[in-house]
């Protein structure tokens, strides 16, 4: 198979076969792009086939591509080894990109839902789900707030993801919260060190559904890795125009 649409109506119906049923497919491309994340999301970690993958990964990299990858060595610096960068953190090139999780580290399985753990679980393919189940079964436990684990990127121009579980902020922000959200950007930084990666691109920890203020997380993103980066390259990857600003402000940046 050797067009988009071959592949995409393939992968629908070769997971829909998985579920034990058929589906209905529309015929416009962006309900069927729709329709195969929702799939994707939803798929438990199970055994796939070569086959599966194969057409999987096709797939999956010529969507990348057609997003545009962005190299981080092309970026400017605002900093000695620092850069702000705006835009989708799965089209982006560098040692490794940070992946807000959830205690299960097992992606969201929420269907088509706007949470980069689902865009990054949903790009890298269904690969990065079982790595991840794998992971977790041999812990036997869900993941600490503040902790990282590392896994392959798969399909992602990144070469590796790093995992971490930001704090849930529920009314006013503790000090137990600030805490472990440098924990978070401390934990990712060492487990890069230790591993030989040269450079790594946080997203927005902690910041959207589990509610920590955007200005504070931002804060205490920078001021960590002032703390742990050594001579380590740092992407701050923002998505929203918001948090540019504020990154903008705190970094220095015209």
């Amino acid at each position: 198979m050797s067009t988009q649409e071959e592949r995409r109506l393939w992968l629908i119906q070769a997971l829909a076969a998985e579920r034990g049923g058929d589906l209905e497919i529309p015929k416009g491309m962006d309900a069927q792009n729709q329709l195969l994340r929702a799939l994707f999301n939803v798929r438990p970690p199970m055994p796939v086939s070569g086959e599966f993958l194969q057409v999987q990964d096709a797939y999956l990299q010529e969507e990348i591509c057609r997003k545009g990858i962005t190299d981080h060595r092309s970026l400017q610096p605002v900093q000695p080894g620092v850069y702000l960068w705006q835009g989708d953190i799965t089209t982006l090139k560098c040692g490794a990109i940070v992946n807000a999780a959830n205690p299960q580290m097992l992606g969201c399985f929420m269907p088509r839902h706007g949470c980069i753990d689902n865009a990054i679980h949903t790009f890298a393919g269904v690969q990065l789900r079982l790595e991840c189940a794998e992971i977790m079964g041999k812990q036997g436990h869900e993941e600490p707030t503040g902790t990282a684990k590392m896994t392959g990127a798969y399909n992602l121009p990144c070469d590796s993801i790093l995992h971490t579980v930001g704090p849930i902020v529920s009314g006013e922000v503790t000090p137990q919260d600030e805490k472990l959200l440098e924990d978070c950007y401390g934990s990712c930084l060492e487990l890069a060190q230790k591993k030989g990666i040269k450079s790594v691109a946080f997203c927005c920890v902690s910041t959207g559904v589990f509610r920590f203020p955007n200005r504070r997380a931002a804060e205490i993103a920078v001021e960590t890795v002032r703390k742990y980066r050594g001579g380590m390259e740092v992407i701050f990857n923002v998505f929203k125009d918001r948090d540019y600003e504020i990154y903008r402000e705190l970094l220095g940046g015209n």
